[in-house]
């Protein structure tokens, strides 16, 4: 496997230049990835598939849905795509190479751990900032203009809030300087992780019911539902800091309700 690896990378990297590889193998990557995995989210909504595992009952319309997409569209290219080919010289200056030889899982493992916990740390007081009134009128409200979320909704916010947030994706980065293959598995990750966030379905397969520390849909899904002052659940990945500082305990009590509710009518 790790030869394969290699040799792929070894095309990669005799074929194109860092730069092409950092900034426009990261942006395609990014919308690969990306709309692969948040397409079929909205497909199931539309299509009423899978209805049974849907979070919420109500549906958005498919001219909300493509307004989403257009919009997407226009931010990645018109914000992502430009803030990545701006950082190249930073991520170069900070340590970020492509050469071979790749390092070892063990480093990559470890960074990508890493990364999570600063992200959803950093993550977390951004979005509770974004939770203020004024911030929350002018930027965050975009964002929330989906209260019944689906996958491709994790990226439509404020272009003043993806640079914003987007801040919290790239600091553990900066700080290590990783190789190009981390830098693009983390995105990897991340992306997948914000799509599930998003999704709104919780199936029986889902990470949070495996992974403890783990928010995923449900976690998520009651923070879009509630007016903002009252949301909780900031957190992007795991639950620790909305549980350290309770703002989940709205969220908490529902599902005590929930499960009270359950209990009653089994007896």
């Amino acid at each position: 496997m790790a030869s394969v690896i290699e040799s792929a990378w070894t095309y990669l990297i005799t074929h194109f230049s860092d730069f092409q590889l950092a900034c426009l193998g990261s942006f395609f990557l990014h919308e690969s990835i990306f709309f692969l995995s948040g397409l079929p989210f909205m497909i199931l909504e539309r299509a009423g598939w899978l209805s049974k595992y849907k979070i919420q009952t109500k549906n958005n319309t498919p001219a909300a849905q493509e307004k989403c997409i257009s919009r997407l569209l226009l931010y990645h290219f018109c914000v992502n795509l430009p803030v990545m080919i701006l950082s190249y010289p930073v991520f170069r200056s900070m340590g970020m190479k492509s050469t071979l030889p790749l390092p070892s899982w063990k480093v990559i493992s470890s960074q990508i751990l890493f990364y999570f916990i600063l992200e959803d740390f950093v993550f977390y007081w951004g979005h509770r900032i974004l939770h203020t009134k004024w911030l929350y009128q002018h930027v965050h409200s975009v964002h929330h203009e989906y209260a019944t979320p689906f996958g491709l909704t994790s990226e439509y916010a404020h272009p003043a809030e993806i640079l914003f947030l987007g801040f919290a994706t790239i600091l553990g980065p900066a700080i290590t300087g990783p190789h190009l293959i981390t830098l693009w598995l983390w995105m990897v990750l991340r992306v997948l992780e914000t799509v599930e966030a998003h999704c709104g379905y919780h199936f029986p397969w889902s990470l949070s019911n495996f992974l403890p520390l783990y928010g995923g849909a449900d976690f998520h899904d009651y923070h879009h539902r509630l007016l903002y002052t009252k949301s909780g659940n900031y957190s992007s990945t795991f639950v620790y800091m909305d549980w350290v500082f309770g703002t989940d305990k709205g969220y908490r009590k529902l599902k005590e309700l929930k499960s009270d509710g359950e209990l009653r009518k089994e007896m």
